[in-house]
C-alpha cells in the first residue's frame, strides 16, 4: 500500500489477532465501528456540544474502543495509547475466550457515549441495532452475548471512572466568567450574544502534554487602531476581505464553518443550526481515510483513538491562549470602530479570537494522520454532505489543515495571526504527540 512509508512505519503497528481469544465466526468490516462512532458525532450534533466538550467526548470514546479491542483480542498487548500517555489507570476487567474484539469494541464505545454525553441514552437504539446485526450475522454465538455484553458494560463503567477523575465535573464551581470592560477584549457577538464558552477549559486533565504553558504561541498583535499598526492591518484585512470574497472563497469558509452554535432568527424566534464540530470534521477525515487505506481493525482503532485525544489536548491548549489573550472578535471591533452594520458571512462562535481553534487542532491532527497514512496521501473529504455540502478533495492531510485554518479569514471571524499562530502551536503540539507515542 502507498501509505505505508518507510519513514512512517514506526506508528503503523499490525499483529495478528489472537486465536486463543476473539473467535468469531466470519470477517468484520471496519466500517462497523465506523459508522457506529457516527451515532457518537450525531449525538454531539443534538446537545450542541462546546468544540473542545465534543473533543473529550471523542477522546474517550475512542480510546475506550481501541483499549477493548486490545483486552479482548490480546490481553497481554501493553503498547496500547494509553500506556504512552499522561494518565496511569489499569482498572480495567480481564477479557476471557468467547469476548468478540470487535463487537467489544464498538459496544463499549457506545457504552461510555451513553454515560459522558447529555443526551447519551439516544445511543441505547445503537446498541440494540448492533446487538440485531451481530446476531443476525452470527458475528456473535448466543451463548457468548451475555458474556460479551457484561464484559462491554464493566469495561465502559471503568473508562467512565478514569474520565471522572478529569477535572469535568469541577468546570461548574468555578467564578463566573466576566468579559472585561477595556478596548481590544472580547465581549459577546450577534445575532444571540451568548456567554462564552468553557471558560475554564484550560484545567482539564490532558493524555500526552504534559505543561500547556509550552505550546502557547507568540502574543497576538496589541490593541491600537492607529493607521498602519499591525492589528489595524488586519482589521482592515478582514474588513475588506468579506468584501471581495470569491465563489470558491464562500465555499471553502461554509465547508469548515464547524459552528455548533449557529443560529438563525424568524422574526421573535431564535432556530438552531445543527452543525458538526470541528473536532467531528477531523473525526470524519480519519474514517474516511482509513476506509481508503483499507485498515484492519487494530489500526483503524489506534489511529481514531490517536486523532480523538489529539484533539482534546489541541482543545485545551487553544483554549488556554483564548482566555488569557481575551482578544476582541474582528465582528465586534469592525461594527465598533469601522462599519456598525457589517457581519461576517460565518456566524461569530462565543468565545475569545486568539488563537483560531480550526487552525490549532487541524494541524494537530493532520500531523498525527500525516505520521501514520504519509504525506501524500489524497482523499475526497466528505464530512459534511450529511450536513447538506458537497464534497472536497485534498492532495494530503496538511492541504485540508491549512484550507481550514484560511477559512476563518474568508468567514471573518478571525485575524490573521490567530490563524498563523494557531496553525504553528497545532504544529508543535501535533509534532509532540507523535514523538510521544513513536
Amino acid at each position: 500500500m502507498k501509505y505505508l512509508t518507510a519513514s512512517y512505519l514506526w506508528i503503523f503497528v499490525v499483529l495478528a489477532p489472537s486465536v486463543a481469544y476473539g473467535q468469531k465466526a466470519k470477517e468484520i468490516p471496519t466500517d462497523f465501528y465506523i459508522d457506529n462512532l457516527f451515532h457518537i458525532t450525531e449525538v454531539m450534533v443534538t446537545d450542541v456540544a462546546s468544540p473542545p466538550a465534543a473533543a473529550r467526548f471523542y477522546a474517550y470514546t475512542t480510546l475506550a474502543a481501541h483499549l477493548a479491542w486490545e483486552a479482548a483480542n490480546n490481553p497481554t498487548d501493553a503498547e496500547t495509547l494509553l500506556a504512552k500517555s499522561n494518565i496511569e489507570f489499569s482498572d480495567f476487567p480481564k477479557a476471557e475466550p468467547e469476548i468478540v474484539p470487535e463487537f467489544a469494541a464498538i459496544y463499549t464505545m457506545l457504552e461510555v457515549g451513553k454515560k459522558i454525553m447529555p443526551s447519551g441514552k439516544l445511543l441505547e437504539l445503537k446498541q440494540e441495532e448492533l446487538l440485531r446485526e451481530f446476531s443476525k450475522n452470527k458475528l456473535v454465538s448466543k451463548k457468548a452475548f451475555a458474556k460479551n455484553i457484561a464484559f462491554a458494560e464493566a469495561f465502559a463503567l471503568s473508562m467512565v471512572a478514569m474520565a471522572k477523575a478529569d477535572g469535568y465535573n469541577k468546570l461548574s464551581t468555578f467564578t463566573r466568567y466576566s468579559p472585561k470592560a477595556k478596548d481590544g477584549h472580547w465581549y459577546p457577538t450577534p445575532p444571540a450574544y451568548m456567554a462564552p464558552v468553557e471558560p475554564e477549559w484550560r484545567t482539564i486533565r490532558t493524555f500526552f502534554l504534559e505543561k500547556i504553558e509550552e505550546y502557547k504561541p507568540e502574543p497576538p498583535a496589541a490593541f491600537d487602531l492607529g493607521d498602519g499598526s499591525p492589528f489595524k492591518l488586519q482589521l482592515d484585512e478582514v474588513w475588506k476581505t468579506s468584501k471581495n470574497l470569491t465563489e470558491e472563497q464562500e465555499l471553502i469558509a461554509n465547508f469548515w464553518d464547524c459552528n455548533p452554535f449557529k443560529v438563525d432568527f424568524s422574526g421573535h424566534m431564535a432556530i438552531g443550526i445543527k452543525k458538526i464540530s470541528p473536532g467531528g470534521h477531523w473525526i470524519g477525515i480519519t474514517g474516511i481515510a482509513s476506509k481508503k487505506a483499507k485498515l484492519d481493525w487494530k489500526n483503524t482503532l489506534y489511529v481514531h483513538a490517536l486523532v480523538g485525544m489529539g484533539l482534546h489536548d489541541a482543545f485545551v491548549s487553544c483554549w488556554e491562549e483564548k482566555y488569557d489573550s481575551d482578544r476582541i472578535r474582528p465582528e465586534s471591533a469592525i461594527n465598533k470602530y469601522l462599519d456598525p452594520a457589517w457581519r461576517p458571512i460565518l456566524q461569530t462562535p462565543p468565545f475569545p479570537e486568539y488563537t483560531s481553534g480550526h487552525s490549532v487542532i487541524s494541524r494537530t491532527s493532520a500531523e498525527i494522520l500525516t505520521a501514520f497514512f504519509g504525506n501524500d496521501f489524497d482523499f475526497v473529504d466528505s464530512s459534511e454532505v450529511y450536513f447538506g455540502l458537497p464534497e472536497r478533495p485534498f492532495n494530503s492531510f496538511f492541504e485540508a489543515s491549512e484550507e481550514a485554518a484560511i477559512s476563518r479569514l474568508y468567514g471573518g471571524i478571525h485575524f490573521r495571526d490567530a490563524i498563523e499562530q494557531g496553525s504553528k502551536q497545532g504544529e508543535k503540539i501535533g509534532k509532540y504527540i507523535v514523538e510521544r507515542v513513536r
